[in-house]
């Protein structure tokens, strides 16, 4: 691993730009720096992160949420969630938020891109996503018709569950929950052992996979500490970005393209800072019209996270594995859905939400179960509050709008305080402490809304598609605009049923591949 991020000139003027270092974006520059012989520049607004113990190391990747490797982003109360504000942790690093997530490798349900392609993204079905997972993985299993070998992304399971996430496996049945070898296998329904992006006890970003190997190309400059603020448009062609070098603007051009990958929250309001979206929305906010699209900033979609059940110990849970779980479990809230749509993880420790600290006594040894809504049907929007690059934005899961997914939630909960109470668990489970008891329907729902937070899996927001609130094509190319590619969980229409790291990374791999496409 580098210890530095070598320094280059800026120059003027690059082939290619791209704005953002996470999921979306690194599988974009290392594709064009492997596959062509064009220059690039990527703009970075966080520090290198390199060699930074917290970051490298999986157990403690909850406390960089708020820290200084986070956005420090926040969804705005609202009364469906007890006028909680709900942060929304987003890395400020090299490897963008899979920098400081969970660490999981979790595509979803095969139904889930399918989906896709039903909305009118053409050519995204399954069996057209499915190479490029495999092209970034490099799964500790060896390739199979479903997983990839060689790729940037090492992919692994625990070498040694912790009791808790083993509990979750072997309890599973006796809920009547079969479990499964793999969860990126043909099915995801059922208990598994979890897939990590963890090599030798440390964190493999998209950074460590997809950059870092190509940092000493000469092609490649990576700019880190340059905050993005507009692009540059001219004559219907975005022609370059304006951003910040030492805290002063400048403007440098891309003669081929910009890739915007600034992920859910920036994209929208970067391009809405460049006249880019809503002509009503950007006259309220006094900025001149570039080019009309509405649905800049809407269909903003998020799973919601029950977080969580917690369990008292009969035993100290000792040392941390894993990322603090290990395993995962897959269930339908109803049966006659055609696929999974609930999830829960196990929680080495206390991983309450702060409303549920204040109202439930969790002293003492205890554990948690996750339970959250997968297949999440609420939508909502984001709203820039200003024109100020750095002002404040609206940004609105709409949590629990629609009844069905308060319902699926209440429904997980209590399959959830079931788990706990079958047979695996009989070497630790001593009682409930949140909830304390066995709740009614009433009570079941004031817990979800107190404990309702976030898998921080926020998307949608410049989506993919043929409709009037489409904003980019179906080879991500932003409708109406030349110069102009979308690589993050922004263009997404329709939320999967899994953690967005691994879905982010394909949309990554297929922007590099309509890129070279084109060239």
């Amino acid at each position: 691993m580098p210890t530095t991020v070598p320094t280059r000139p800026l120059e003027k003027a690059y082939d290619y730009i791209i704005i953002g270092s996470g999921s979306g974006g690194s599988p974009v520059v290392r594709r064009l720096i492997d596959g062509t012989d064009a220059t690039v520049l990527l703009i970075e607004a966080g520090e290198p992160g390199i060699g930074v113990a917290e970051i490298d190391d999986p157990r403690e990747w909850v406390p960089l949420g708020r820290s200084r490797w986070d956005w420090g982003y926040s969804y705005t109360p609202t009364p469906r969630v007890n006028g909680r504000t709900i942060g929304i942790p987003r890395g400020k690093a090299l490897g963008g938020s899979s920098a400081i997530n969970a660490l999981m490798w979790y595509r979803g349900n095969p139904l889930d891109y399918d989906v896709w392609q039903q909305a009118g993204c053409d050519g995204w079905s399954f069996a057209d996503c499915l190479p490029f997972f495999k092209k970034a993985e490099d799964w500790e299993g060896g390739e199979t018709a479903l997983r990839g070998a060689g790729g940037p992304l090492k992919i692994t399971t625990s070498t040694k569950l912790h009791p808790i996430a083993q509990a979750m496996l072997d309890g599973s049945p006796e809920l009547g929950i079969p479990v499964i070898a793999d969860p990126n296998g043909e099915s995801n329904e059922g208990a598994c052992p979890s897939n990590f992006n963890i090599v030798d006890g440390k964190r493999w970003s998209s950074a460590n996979g997809y950059l870092f190997p190509v940092l000493g190309n000469e092609r490649l400059t990576v700019l880190t500490g340059s905050h993005a603020i507009g692009l540059v448009v001219e004559g219907g062609r975005c022609t370059g970005v304006r951003h910040l070098v030492d805290g002063k603007p400048v403007e440098t051009s891309a003669t081929t393209q910009v890739v915007l990958a600034a992920g859910a929250i920036d994209t929208p309001r970067l391009m809405m800072l460049s006249g880019i979206g809503d002509p009503a929305e950007l006259k309220r906010l006094g900025i001149p019209l570039v080019h009309a699209l509405p649905g800049v900033g809407l269909n903003l979609q998020d799973h919601p996270l029950v977080q969580a059940c917690v369990f008292r110990s009969k035993v100290p849970m000792g040392e941390k594995l894993d990322n603090g779980g290990g395993t995962m479990l897959n269930w339908k809230s109803r049966p006659d859905l055609v696929q999974p749509d609930v999830h829960s993880f196990p929680v080495q420790g206390n991983s309450a939400e702060p409303r549920l600290r204040e109202l439930y006594d969790m002293s003492g040894d205890v554990f948690s179960l996750g339970a959250g809504l997968m297949h999440s049907k609420s939508i909502g929007y984001l709203k820039m509050l200003s024109a100020d690059p750095f002002g404040p934005l609206d940004i609105q899961p709409n949590y629990l709008a629609e009844e069905s997914d308060l319902e699926a939630l209440v429904s997980a909960v209590y399959t959830i305080m079931d788990l706990a109470q079958t047979s695996a668990f009989a070497d630790l489970f001593a009682g409930f402490a949140a909830p304390d008891r066995k709740l009614s329907r009433a009570d079941a729902v004031e817990f979800v809304r107190n404990g309702c937070s976030t898998f921080f899996h926020t998307s949608g927001t410049a989506k993919m598609g043929k409709d009037d609130m489409a904003v980019v094509d179906a080879r991500l190319r932003v409708h109406g605009l030349e110069g102009l590619t979308i690589s993050d969980a922004s263009v997404i229409p329709v939320i999967p049923t899994c953690n967005t790291h691994a879905p982010v990374t394909m949309i990554g791999e297929r922007a590099a591949a309509f890129l070279m496409e084109a060239a």
